[in-house]
């Protein structure tokens, strides 16, 4: 038996080409696009402007297939996060983090990820698999309709310059529940590429989701290649997991610095500057308690980044079993930053949003089976974080 068409994860490109191998024009394809993710709609009978064939041929040959939810916790924050089965005994998580000006969906890219840094409890949990498109579209296909069901409000307007062709009528009001998207869920987003650049094509669509490219952030840990790639199939705004002002304590917190060291890894944010949406690097930290946040860390760190225009998103660590790893104290945190700032950088201090539900930066593990043994490998390689300083 033929599969059927998992329709979520196609993108503009490829479903126009998957519906002319069905003989439909390209017009359906868009028609289908606002259907699916506009209008939040899966029972393809039920989408009345297309062709009694052509939704008879979908009902055979296609569907819209979403991750099963295991959980659904909200924080008394109000942040939401959701605990998806991806199959196999393996989950992912998703969290939607709710402000006044925003709304922010969190998605994730892999079950586990195999890059391992120290401070991360997703790191310590192993890596699985990759996620296809539609699962990582499926995210934000079933955050709306939750939130949608729930009757969350507090949708943002917005301009007509935050669409990429200015056509603020091609996107319908129920897109903007969820205003930014940020793909620093489970796993790097780079180690799975293909299936992170139809999700983001997706969600830029103005047949889809409408979103800005200012306000979808890709988080990395530093792929340096993938970050040159991204520069030219579709750049958005690009946030680095830094962590670290030298090689050899990011060595040790980032395993990956080993392959793409701190130079290499800021000449690839500075090649992505020139098609960049925004005119700067997030560049992201979490305040470790005697291993990265002295003075002259902060020092080492204005001096390395000198040539970069970036702006500095400070993270207060989450502990978790098994971490070694502290939490800065908020007057060093405070300390740090304004060094940073008076340094003339830009710099923020994340508020620690849904720590009570798990769903904080860094916390997001699910339940991952390690089938690669990265983890293991890994961990024999670790040395203590004071030899390495």
């Amino acid at each position: 038996m033929q599969s059927r068409v998992e329709v979520l994860g196609l993108s503009p490109d490829a479903l126009t080409a998957v519906c002319g191998q069905w003989g439909q024009k390209p017009f359906r394809a868009k028609q289908l696009l606002r259907w699916v993710h506009q209008r939040g709609q899966s029972d393809f009978s039920q989408m009345t402007d297309l062709a009694r064939d052509f939704r008879e041929l979908l009902s055979e040959r296609a569907q819209v297939l979403t991750p099963p939810v295991l959980r659904d916790h909200v924080s008394a924050d109000g942040t939401r996060k959701w605990l998806l089965d991806v199959g196999g005994g393996n989950a992912i998580e998703t969290v939607f983090i709710p402000e006044t000006s925003r709304g922010t969906l969190c998605v994730s890219t892999q079950a586990g990820c195999a890059v391992h840094c120290r401070f991360c409890s997703t790191g310590h949990q192993g890596f699985s698999r990759n996620l296809s498109s539609h699962e990582i579209v499926g995210q934000l296909w079933l955050a709306l309709r939750a939130l949608e069901r729930d009757g969350v409000r507090g949708r943002v307007p917005f301009a007509s310059d935050d669409l990429d062709d200015d056509d603020a009528d091609a996107v319908e009001p129920r897109s903007r529940l969820i205003s930014n998207v940020v793909f620093m869920g489970m796993g790097e987003p780079l180690q799975n590429y293909e299936a992170t650049l139809a999700a983001l094509r997706i969600m830029l669509d103005d047949h889809a989701y409408g979103l800005s490219r200012r306000r979808v952030t890709v988080s990395t840990s530093g792929v340096v290649p993938m970050i040159d790639r991204l520069r030219l199939d579709c750049p958005v705004a690009l946030a680095v997991s830094l962590h670290a002002p030298n090689d050899s304590l990011r060595d040790q917190l980032v395993p990956i610095n080993r392959k793409y060291p701190i130079d290499e890894l800021l000449d690839s944010c500075l090649r992505y500057l020139d098609r960049a949406p925004r005119d700067f690097i997030t560049f992201e930290y979490v305040m470790l308690d005697g291993v990265n946040d002295s003075d002259e860390h902060a020092e080492q760190l204005l001096e390395r980044v000198r040539r970069v225009p970036c702006k500095f998103n400070l993270i207060p660590f989450n502990p978790f079993t098994g971490s070694g790893l502290r939490k800065s104290p908020a007057e060093r945190v405070r300390r740090f930053a304004q060094r940073l700032s008076d340094g003339g950088r830009v710099t923020t201090i994340r508020r620690t949003r849904g720590d009570d539900i798990d769903a904080a930066c860094g916390q997001l593990a699910g339940e991952v089976r390690d089938r690669t043994g990265v983890n293991e490998r890994i961990r024999r390689r670790v040395i203590p974080l004071t030899e390495a300083q």
